[in-house]
């Protein structure tokens, strides 16, 4: 290995991008148009076809992998075809098949896949809820909203025992339940339809293929519509992005209840021909272990995580050289998601990559929203630099709208979505008047002077909020940069201060190291941080540790990784208040 090499002079590993191409129009009214003219394939249509085409091209190569002991469950791309054909024919018999949607309850696994592309391929819709919602000790009151949106026509869960509260639930009733185990009486378990006289696919490119709630940050969630072209364009779309014909191999656990693991993730890779190694770990101290067990055993070529996840993996690279060697030998891409990542933490893994194998991985991310595919830009070219979202997907065209002083980020595709379930009041108030899509996120080139280097994100419009000075606090900016300031001692922030003289955070403490150090790391983390900062927004006034992690059962930690803000805030409203009191009390720390 080259001991010179560092990260100003170490090669990129080849990503195997195809070359990027963009197209500007700046408008008299301030907007600019942003387009990628580059083609992308129209061959699949619906979401069946795919996995059809490699289950006859590449039969025996593997589809999905879940953990068995020590080892793991596989299934090939014939194997899974003749599987999703048997269950179809079952939901036929069952006579379940309709417009109506299939509600699942389950978390990632074979099983759950296989029922979720039988279904569809019927074009009966699939609406994977969070497993988060009937859990043991869930709150049921989100599981009944989804439920009177979707009007679900039949429930698919992976274990009727473990789920028993929620499928007991009164707005449940007369339902037919489909159990992958522990079937109760009534039920019909999903072996039964595995027995089934196959059936061959019927689903039409413009049917319903498939419901996912919006996460509910600013209202209770809406089910987003997505049609079986949609989802087999924008997989197509993300595939342009590359001149790779070799199946990509993923560990990944994003949940399929969300857009990116249900859709960039699973059905991308079922387009591409790839492998993804179901990954039952979370991106949050304490429950990382399982994501680390598998990337010992599994070296993939293409590897996505939420930040957190990033920040977790940073420090398990820098203590295990097997993993390292592991990690690093083939992998080519890594991409974040959800959130910002710190370029502290991008340069900590870039080290060890130079380290083990001389050479950095290029850190790619994307951008978009469940309405939106939700893949609507991305980084796909060698990259080195966080916080970009990189520039359209083909066939994408971005408006960046004038508001206030920012540019509001607008787009329009084959990927956006027709609307949300039975509201079209909704759907009309989605989209300005040329169809945009509007995301209320704001954007900005990197270099307006050459828009080829690409977007970064600017903000969301309603997530950021103003001191009582005025003065604007960019959350998700400012959020992961104290993070990363402070290193592993904590492993998220809540952004607070609206209204209130200067910036406050409440960090959440790493579990394995002791209450005292935490606090130190915390205290000389921000004085670093402060001392670069710039204006009343960008410095942190106060900040405090709080007691344990985030409440994932009360949502405010999501299935995806990340804190919700907003909730968090809400929840904490007492700490909050506990954080800018005057006198300050000893465990809050003033800067």
């Amino acid at each position: 290995m080259d001991a010179d090499l560092n990260l100003a002079t170490a090669p990129f590993r080849d990503a195997r991008f195809a070359p990027r191409r963009v197209e500007i129009e700046h408008r008299d009214n301030g907007e600019i148009i942003v387009s990628n003219p580059t083609p992308y394939s129209t061959a699949f249509t619906t979401t069946t076809e795919a996995l059809a085409h490699w289950a006859a091209r590449t039969p025996s190569a593997t589809w999905l992998a879940e953990r068995f002991g020590e080892g793991w469950r596989t299934i090939s791309y014939a194997e899974a075809l003749g599987s999703v054909s048997a269950i179809a024919g079952g939901l036929r018999e069952l006579g379940v098949v309709s417009e109506r949607p299939l509600l699942i309850l389950a978390r990632n696994g074979i099983d759950h896949a296989l029922i979720k592309y039988a279904a569809m391929s019927q074009g009966m819709p699939v609406a994977p809820v969070s497993p988060q919602y009937g859990l043991p000790g869930a709150n049921l009151s989100r599981l009944a909203h989804a439920v009177e949106v979707l009007k679900p026509a039949a429930i698919y869960t992976e274990d009727a025992e473990l789920f028993i509260a929620a499928l007991e639930a009164p707005f449940l009733g007369g339902l037919p339940v489909i159990a992958g185990k522990n079937a109760r009486a009534g039920d019909v378990p999903l072996e039964r339809l595995l027995k089934s006289r196959p059936a061959a696919p019927t689903a039409q490119p413009d049917d319903h293929a498939k419901y996912l709630l919006t996460s509910g940050s600013t209202g209770l969630p809406k089910a987003v519509i997505c049609t079986h072209r949609s989802m087999a364009w924008n997989a197509a779309q993300i595939r342009a992005c590359f001149e790779d014909d070799e199946a990509p191999v993923m560990v990944n656990s994003a949940p399929w209840s969300h857009s990116l693991g249900a859709n960039s993730i699973l059905h991308m890779s079922t387009h591409r021909g790839g492998a993804v190694y179901i990954d039952a770990g979370q991106p949050v101290a304490g429950r990382f272990a399982e994501t680390v067990r598998n990337l010992k055993d599994i070296a993939p070529t293409y590897q996505n995580m939420v930040p957190a996840g990033w920040m977790l993996f940073a420090g398990e690279l820098e203590r295990d050289d097997d993993l390292a060697r592991t990690f690093f030998s083939r992998v080519r891409l890594l991409q974040y998601g959800g959130a910002a990542l710190g370029q502290e933490i991008n340069d900590r893994i870039q080290a060890v990559a130079i380290r083990t194998v001389g050479e950095r991985i290029s850190f790619a991310s994307g951008y978009g929203a469940t309405e939106t595919g939700p893949t609507a830009a991305t980084v796909h070219w060698h990259n080195g630099r966080m916080g970009l979202i990189g520039l359209p997907v083909p066939g994408t065209t971005v408006k960046l709208a004038p508001s206030g002083e920012k540019l509001e980020f607008r787009v329009k595709g084959p990927q956006i979505t027709a609307g949300y379930l039975g509201r079209p009041d909704l759907t009309a108030q989605s989209r300005d008047e040329e169809g945009f899509y509007l995301l209320g996120d704001a954007a900005r080139f990197v270099d307006p002077a050459d828009p080829a280097q690409g977007m970064v994100f600017d903000g969301r419009l309603s997530e950021n909020f103003k001191l009582a000075s005025g003065t604007f606090v960019t959350v998700g900016d400012l959020r992961v940069a104290a993070v990363s300031a402070i290193g592993d001692a904590v492993t998220d922030a809540v952004v607070c201060g609206e209204n209130q003289e200067g910036v406050g955070l409440m960090f959440y403490p790493n579990p394995d190291i002791a209450p005292v150090a935490v606090a130190a790391a915390v205290r000389l983390g921000l004085e670093a941080f402060n001392a670069k900062a710039k204006g009343a927004g960008g410095r942190i006034g106060r900040a405090l540790v709080l007691d344990g992690p985030p409440d994932a059962g009360a949502g405010e930690i999501t299935d995806k990784g990340y804190i919700a803000q907003a909730l968090a805030r809400s929840r904490r409203s007492e700490t909050v208040a506990k954080l800018f009191a005057d006198p300050p009390s000893s465990d809050v720390m003033v800067f």
